[in-house]
């Protein structure tokens, strides 16, 4: 990973250091001349970089020289973000209001205040970066402006060709069923229909196709038949002319213009029916596919293409139809194509029980991958012995292969074709342990924490652009499974067994996981990031660390460690970015942690013997995201949270034992979620009113507001809150508690904006009128009332039709509610809300006549009393 993260790190400090802050800053301190200087040298590096990442390949001394450009250009970024940082520090403790600009990197009030000690810096780090690329020239590198291949793609894919026997494929019996199904079956009303077949390398994608292609059926179906192995350059010309050399079994002149080619292969398609397998698509660019479809519409209707590709995005711009994702084999499957290599020589005994026991150990490593399960089982085959097997699976075999042979070719030209801030993304999913379930708004809170996410359009979040990369990665096949965690709760995904081992190899040492006492003693100063065993911990001196992650087992009691011990972790690692100290049994976090300067996400859930929070998170002025959900005995966030101006996530589901928010934290302009907001009940804490709300137009997601039944002069304190500006929420929770009579707060005045999707009130016990806004949330999929409540206007549908309005609702659910309708009707629940999935009533005993019972759903029949 080394051209991603040496190419990005100079990218990033070559925009900090022509930003027209820190020009300003370096008139102001006489320095402008050293940063003018620092920036060229940068410049000059990026140039050469990327040669020099191709040439490490095969030079070591190369190698090592762009080890110690990644090293310094991480400290220069360190640096800057230390100077913006103190910089902004005092402008806060002098009550200053910042520019966004100058927040990112320094304050005109105070210029002089850190002058000597910044001059120093910059002028050592300007030394120490124009002494290592002063080397270049020994080493003969050359400015590139293009990307190269990575260190382990030496070699282009090999050009793969139509035949196959079929006698040697095992277990796409079913997967050529269906494609047969599309090729001859499906009768499309345009002459051309494309046919995607989607997955990662190895899968066996090519050979699904070769399967197809050279079935009899599919022989005497087609006039014409075509295969071209497209791989890295989409070039059109070159399509074109392999078209035709296919048909005519001529290869053509060299000199052919494009407008000779174009007439050619329009007249030796018109009005045939042809195949076409376009092999190994990469090509994302509309405009170029187009240039070549057009050009195949001549021939006759039922003309099929059949493209392979690793690319979801590919498969979505070059066609309608839903893709043919193609999937692992069987287990059954995978142990019959792994028995037949593994035992093909006769070195091994295939009747041995004890080689059949570690031949099934050994698949487990190939997660049913075909090329992978070949290429084991043809490294098995000359080995006769189990001394040699259980070697071999020792080594951990799978990485092993990755390094050695074609797995790795294959693979890696997925991450080959990535730009390089997205080869730093994948590279990250490292420190996941395998088949880890992984929650995608944290995985892109990270890469955000670690600067990969770059804001392009000023428009757009950091989150959505970040989330952009996850969904780039997904349609690339780098990441699988991706659904809901629970209804409603965020995306989770998976990477395959394989593609974690890529991550792995690319990431090299500058991410480890650290599950072992000698592990962590390995610990160095090239690596940034890293994922530890809770109980080894204490023993990490990563100086230079900006990821400490951990991964509780469910099975191992969390360890309780001293604050002495926490203090020593966090003088050790002050560069952090990332901090996860979730599950750790933590009842008190350590003062120190203020120390952590750099640090933009802090974890701290399911705590739940954690009370109070330091006074000193709130000097942590870089922190992006704070996640304190379950813990259940948490009584309030610190005072001063004004002063986390770069804030945007506060997390604190299920913290029960809140009793307020801070006052300031209106002042967070930035925060995009806050998933809940706790009334002071009796106004003892000193705690924000529901009024603080009224700034924060940029929250997303789930708010859950609690105690509103303690809300005074609630009419004016309700519209203040400005829920109807919060165009992004997408689900409200109105909690009222307490056993106050509420018929002076009107639900009239929390009217939410029209974008809402959800909305949930809990125990409202006010005697008024179904809030007349109801109507106009027009994107409401879920209504639910929980009881206890005293509506006595929810609308019949004969007399107040506000509820028609919502069609594409599909849960209604109602409880405790005493509603005395006697002049409603009976209402058709089927053409009133044709979306409607689930309804519940329950213990509301005078709605009886309120709908017209009808099975919504076999599995969520509606339950009502």
């Amino acid at each position: 990973m080394a051209d991603a993260i040496a190419f990005d790190l100079a990218t990033e400090l070559i925009t900090k250091l022509s930003s027209r802050a820190l020009s300003q800053i370096g008139l102001w301190w006489n320095l402008k001349h050293d940063i003018d200087d620092l920036e060229r040298t940068v410049y000059t590096i990026k140039d050469v970089l990327l040669d020099a990442v191709e040439k490490s390949v095969t030079n070591d001394l190369v190698k090592v020289w762009v080890e110690q450009v990644t090293d310094a250009l991480y400290d220069a970024d360190d640096l800057l973000d230390d100077f913006s940082t103190e910089a902004l520090r005092k402008d806060l403790m002098s009550g200053n209001k910042l520019t966004k600009e100058v927040r990112l990197f320094f304050s005109s009030s105070n210029q002089f205040a850190y002058s000597p000690k910044m001059g120093r810096k910059i002028k050592a780090i300007k030394a120490r970066l124009a002494s290592i690329g002063s080397k270049a020239q020994m080493f003969g590198l050359v400015n590139r402006d293009c990307p190269v291949e990575t260190s382990f793609m030496t070699k282009k894919r090999q050009q793969m060709h139509s035949f196959v026997c079929e006698d040697e494929i095992i277990g796409r019996d079913y997967d050529k069923v269906a494609l047969l199904e599309l090729v001859l079956g499906f009768q499309s009303e345009e002459n051309l229909y494309i046919i995607p077949i989607v997955g990662f390398g190895g899968l066996g994608k090519t050979t699904l196709a070769r399967l197809v292609y050279n079935d009899e059926m599919v022989k005497h179906y087609f006039d014409l038949m075509m295969w071209v192995c497209v791989s890295d350059v989409f070039d059109v010309k070159a399509i074109v002319k392999t078209i035709i050399e296919c048909v005519t079994y001529k290869p053509l002149d060299q000199n052919l213009g494009m407008d000779q080619l174009q007439k050619q292969l329009r007249d030796k398609i018109d009005g045939k029916k042809y195949l076409l397998v376009l092999d190994d698509v990469w090509n994302e660019d509309v405009q170029q596919w187009l240039s070549l479809k057009h050009l195949l519409m001549g021939g006759a209707r039922g003309s099929k293409i059949i493209l392979t590709t690793r690319s979801m995005k590919v498969a979505k711009i070059t066609s309608n139809c839903l893709p043919y994702v193609l999937k692992g084999l069987s287990d059954d499957d995978a142990w019959s194509l792994f028995k037949k290599i593994a035992f093909k020589e006769g070195y091994a005994d295939s009747t041995n029980s004890a080689f059949v026991e570690m031949g099934k150990k050994i698949l487990e490593n190939c997660a049913r991958v075909p090329l992978a399960i070949k290429t084991i089982g043809g490294m098995l085959s000359f080995k006769g012995t189990l001394i040699e097997w259980q070697s071999l699976l020792d080594r951990q075999l799978s990485r092993i292969s990755l390094r050695e042979n074609e797995i790795l070719d294959s693979l890696g030209l997925s991450y080959n074709h990535l730009p390089s801030h997205l080869k730093l993304c994948f590279a990250y999913c490292r420190l996941y342990p395998k088949d880890h379930l992984i929650d995608v708004q944290t995985l892109v809170q990270f890469w955000i924490a670690q600067g990969f996410v770059k804001q392009s359009n000023p428009s757009q979040s950091l989150y959505e652009i970040g989330f952009g990369y996850f969904q780039d990665l997904v349609e690339r096949s780098f990441f699988q499974e991706v659904g809901e965690r629970y209804s409603g709760e965020g995306l989770t995904c998976k990477m395959h067994d394989l593609m974690h081992d890529l991550a792995i190899f690319v990431a090299k040492t500058n991410s480890v996981v650290v599950d072992s006492n000698f592990s962590a003693g390995e610990v160095g100063g090239k690596c940034r990031h890293i994922s530890v065993n809770p109980s080894l911990i204490p023993l990490i001196k990563g100086k230079w660390l900006r990821t400490l992650l951990h991964f509780p087992n469910k099975r191992e009691e969390s360890q309780h460690m001293s604050d002495e011990t926490w203090d020593s972790i966090i003088s050790n690692c002050i560069h952090l970015r990332v901090l996860k100290l979730d599950n750790l049994d933590i009842n008190k976090v350590p003062r120190s942690i203020h120390k952590l300067k750099h640090l933009r996400y802090l974890d701290l859930s399911n705590n739940p013997k954690l009370k109070i929070l330091p006074k000193g998170i709130c000097k942590i002025q870089n922190l992006q995201a704070l996640k304190l959900d379950w813990c259940s005995q948490l009584k309030e966030l610190p005072k001063k949270i004004e002063n986390l101006v770069n804030l945007t996530h506060i997390t604190c589901e299920q913290c029960h034992s809140l009793t307020h928010m801070p006052r300031g934290i209106g002042m967070l302009t930035s925060l995009q979620t806050l998933s809940g907001f706790v009334v002071d009940k009796d106004g003892s804490h000193g705690g924000a009113d529901l009024s603080e709300l009224s700034g924060l137009n940029n929250l997303r997601g789930q708010l859950r507001i609690k105690n509103l039944g303690s809300v005074k002069n609630a009419k004016e304190i309700f519209r203040a809150a400005n829920l109807k500006e919060k165009q992004h929420l997408r689900s409200l929770v109105l909690v009222w508690s307490g056993d106050s009579d509420d018929d002076d707060k009107s639900l009239e005045d929390l009217q939410p904006h029209p974008n809402l999707e959800s909305l949930l009130v809990i125990g409202w016990r006010g005697d008024a009128k179904f809030p007349s806004w109801i109507s106009l949330l027009t994107n409401l999929v879920n209504i639910s009332i929980w009881g206890p409540s005293k509506f006595k206007h929810l609308p019949s549908f004969a007399q107040l039709p506000c509820l028609q309005h919502l069609f594409v609702l599909d849960l209604i659910e109602l409880e405790y509610m005493d509603n005395n309708n006697p002049n409603g009707r009976q209402g058709d629940l089927e053409s009133f809300f044709p979306f409607l999935k689930r309804l519940h009533i329950q213990n509301c005993p005078n709605m009886k006549g309120w709908w017209r019972k009808r099975p919504i759903d076999d599995d969520n029949e509606d339950d009502t009393t």
